[in-house]
C-alpha cells in the first residue's frame, strides 16, 4: 500500500500545535519528559486509508455542503408536528423523500447525513434512498451516536453514549452504502464547561473517529458549544479552544488519520441571551482565530453547524469566513438552517411538493454561494431571516 504508507505521520507535529497533554494534565503542570524519551505515536494507515481519503475530498468540494437530516424519530416527530402531521413512518419517508430526490441538488451538496430509518428505506417508488443519493453525486452518511445523557460528577452536564457495538454497527452501515459518519456530543457554557465534560466529549469523539476510520467511514467530528447562555463571544473563544485542543490531542492518541476526518464545530458566537449581537465579520474573525490556532492544516474539511441561528445568519456568518483562503474547506453541515423553510412550504401537502424543493434548492445554493465567499443576502425573505435557537434544545 505504497499510497497509504505516504500518509504516515507524527503526531509530534500535529500534537505541538494544540500541547503535549491532556487539558487536565496541563492545568499546573510543568513536568516534561525530556524531548529523547518522550514517546512518539505514528499513525497507522489502514485497509481503507485511501478510500477515507477520497470520501473526504468529495465531500469538501467546491461550493458543495452537508444535508444534516439525521434527526432521530422522535425530533423528526417533532418538526412534523409544527405542521399538524402525525409522527408515522409514512409521513417521515414522504418528508425524507421530498429532500433527498430534489433535482439538481447534487450541485450543491455533497454528502447528506442520515439517521438510520432512513439509510435502510426506500421511496415510494422503491428506489433505495442512498441510490437517490448516489445519483447526484451525493455521500450517504450515518448518524452512529446513540444520544446524550447526564454525566455522573459532573456540573449537570452530558455525555454522548454509543461506542459500545459501534465496530459491528458501522460496519452494517458501509455495507448499506454509508460512507462518513457523524458522532454529535455537546459542552455547555453556564455549565461550566468542567474539565471532566470536556475530556469526556474529546475521549468519546476520538474513540468513534477510530473505529469509524476502521470500518471505512469517515468520521464527523463534532463537540457542539451550544448557544445557550449569557457570555460573551470571549468567553465563547475560550472555551473553543479548550474543547478542540483536548479533542486533538485525543485523536492523535487514538492514532486517527487527520487527513480522514471532517470537523463540525460551532460558530464562535457570542451566547444567545447576550446583549449584544455580533456582526458576520465579528464571527468570523473569532472562529477562523479559534481554528487557525487548533487545526492542523491535514484536515480536509470544516463543516459548520448552525445551531439555532436564522438561515440567513447562518449562511452570512459562512460567507464572512471565505473572504479569504483557509488552510481547509470551510464549509456547512446544516439541518434547520436548510430545511426550516423547506418544511413549513409543504405543509404535508402532495401539490407543495416541487415548490419545497425549489426552497430547498434555494437555501442549498446560498449556502454553496457562501462557501465561494459570493453570498449576498439580498431578496431573502422574511422567514429565512428568524431565529431558531431553541433553549437547551434537544435532539
Amino acid at each position: 500500500m505504497a499510497a497509504s504508507s505516504s500518509l504516515l505521520k507524527l503526531n509530534a507535529s500535529s500534537s505541538s500545535l494544540i500541547g503535549q497533554q491532556s487539558f487536565n494534565q496541563r492545568s499546573g503542570s510543568s513536568c516534561r519528559l525530556p524531548s529523547s524519551t518522550r514517546r512518539v505515536n505514528v499513525i497507522r494507515a489502514g485497509s481503507y486509508t485511501d478510500e477515507l481519503l477520497k470520501t473526504a475530498k468529495t465531500i469538501a468540494s467546491p461550493g458543495r455542503g452537508i444535508l444534516a437530516i439525521d434527526e432521530s424519530n422522535a425530533t423528526c416527530g417533532k418538526r412534523l408536528a409544527s405542521i399538524g402531521l402525525d409522527n408515522t413512518e409514512a409521513n417521515r419517508q414522504a418528508y425524507r423523500q421530498l429532500l433527498l430526490t430534489t433535482p439538481g441538488l447534487g450541485d450543491y451538496i455533497s454528502g447528506a447525513i442520515l439517521f438510520e430509518e432512513t439509510l435502510c428505506q426506500s421511496t415510494t417508488d422503491g428506489k433505495k434512498m442512498v441510490d437517490c443519493l448516489r445519483d447526484q453525486n451525493i455521500v450517504p452518511g450515518i448518524k452512529v451516536d446513540k444520544g446524550l445523557v447526564p454525566l455522573p460528577g459532573s456540573n449537570d452536564e452530558s455525555w454522548c453514549q454509543g461506542l459500545d457495538g459501534l465496530a459491528s454497527r458501522s460496519a452494517e452501515y458501509y455495507k448499506q452504502g454509508a460512507r462518513f459518519a457523524k458522532w454529535r456530543t455537546v459542552v455547555s457554557i453556564p455549565c461550566g464547561p468542567s474539565a471532566l465534560a470536556v475530556k469526556e466529549a474529546a475521549w468519546g469523539l476520538a474513540r468513534y473517529a477510530a473505529i469509524s476510520q476502521d470500518n471505512g467511514l469517515v468520521p464527523i467530528v463534532e463537540p457542539e458549544i451550544l448557544l445557550d447562555g449569557d457570555h460573551p463571544i470571549e468567553r465563547t473563544l475560550e472555551v473553543a479552544e479548550r474543547v478542540w485542543a483536548e479533542v486533538f490531542y485525543y485523536l492523535a492518541e487514538n492514532n486517527v488519520v487527520f487527513e480522514g476526518i471532517l470537523l463540525k464545530p460551532s460558530m464562535v458566537t457570542p451566547g444567545a441571551e447576550h446583549k449584544e449581537k455580533s456582526s458576520p465579520d465579528t464571527i468570523a474573525k473569532y472562529t477562523l482565530r479559534m481554528l487557525k490556532r487548533r487545526v492542523p492544516p491535514a484536515v480536509p474539511g470544516i463543516m459548520f453547524l448552525s445551531g439555532g441561528q436564522s438561515e440567513v445568519e447562518a449562511t452570512l456568518n459562512l460567507n464572512a469566513m471565505n473572504q479569504s483562503p483557509n488552510p481547509w474547506h470551510v464549509s456547512f453541515s446544516y439541518a434547520r438552517a436548510l430545511q426550516n423553510t423547506v418544511l413549513k412550504t409543504w405543509q404535508g401537502r402532495p401539490e407543495n411538493v416541487d415548490a419545497a424543493q425549489k426552497a430547498l434548492l434555494i437555501r442549498a445554493k446560498a449556502n454553496s454561494l457562501a462557501q465561494l465567499g459570493k453570498y449576498s443576502a439580498a431578496g431573502e425573505s422574511e422567514e429565512a431571516k428568524k431565529g431558531m435557537f431553541v433553549k437547551g434544545y434537544t435532539y
